[in-house]
């Protein structure tokens, strides 16, 4: 049987007196999308930050494709294929939207400094390369009309777009989303999770945190609620939402409704 892409067996993390995050276990499987709940407080952001390397965990251990990891930076992260996006926005804003995905593949360059200050043939082809993969995904997240723009001239949901293209750059096995439907109106939510589904359909695994219950409840495979920085629920979205648990600490009416 083949090993999920990503484990996290017994997570922890302190800040003094509080249990941000408790015991958490968490798996992803390959071509999955997984979406992490709960109220505010419920520590999903930081178990979001342990898994992609900005915080280190008090004690727990990872696994990614079967082998054990510890995050030690979210560059190392990014480079073994877990890439992330912010709950606010994190743009380059005197970038153009495609120079913000060139350094999205910084990861991924052979090249090194000599290269880049003797402008060698290598150095020209990568950087070449580099920017055609670049307009390829503007392409695939709808938004190539505005490579030229700077990030700061784009709306706000094509910002979003852009970061999500910025995150695939690194060509992930894994891709974190931290709440990247805040802010939009519905029809920009609508073309989020067509991208999002697009991006499962083409082999990506999707780790997601998302207040719109909807959103979470119709795209993902499975669920895993926190609370108090603790798991009350994890499966299937149908599964969840039948959880007494999930219904008092964070659907409540809304799931009667």
């Amino acid at each position: 049987m083949k090993p999920a892409l990503f484990t996290s067996t017994g997570l922890q993390k302190h800040f003094g007196g509080v249990r941000a995050v408790d015991g958490v276990n968490l798996a992803i499987e390959h071509g999955q999308v997984v979406g992490l709940i709960g109220p505010n407080g419920a520590g999903k952001t930081s178990c979001f930050n342990l898994i992609t390397g900005l915080y280190t965990p008090d004690a727990g251990q990872f696994t990614f494709n079967g082998k054990p990891y510890k995050p030690s930076s979210p560059n190392e992260v990014a480079r073994m294929g877990i890439a992330r996006t912010f709950q606010n926005i994190r743009l380059f804003n005197s970038m153009t939207a495609l120079e913000n995905v060139c350094v999205g593949m910084h990861c991924r360059t052979g090249q090194g400094v000599l290269g880049a200050v003797f402008r060698t043939p290598a150095q020209r082809r990568e950087e070449q390369r580099i920017r055609e993969q670049a307009m390829a995904l503007l392409n695939y997240v709808g938004i190539a009309q505005y490579a030229d723009y700077l990030a700061t001239q784009l709306s706000y949901g094509d910002q979003r777009r852009l970061e999500i293209a910025r995150a695939l750059a690194s060509n992930p096995q894994v891709l974190a989303l931290d709440e990247p439907a805040a802010g939009m109106n519905a029809t920009e939510k609508l073309k989020l999770r067509e991208l999002l589904q697009r991006i499962r359909e083409d082999g990506k695994s999707i780790l997601l945190i998302e207040h719109d219950v909807k959103l979470v409840m119709g795209i993902c495979d499975q669920v895993t609620v926190l609370d108090y920085g603790k798991v009350i629920a994890q499966g299937t979205p149908a599964h969840v939402q039948q959880s007494p648990a999930v219904i008092e600490a964070y659907l409540g009416g809304l799931h009667h409704g």
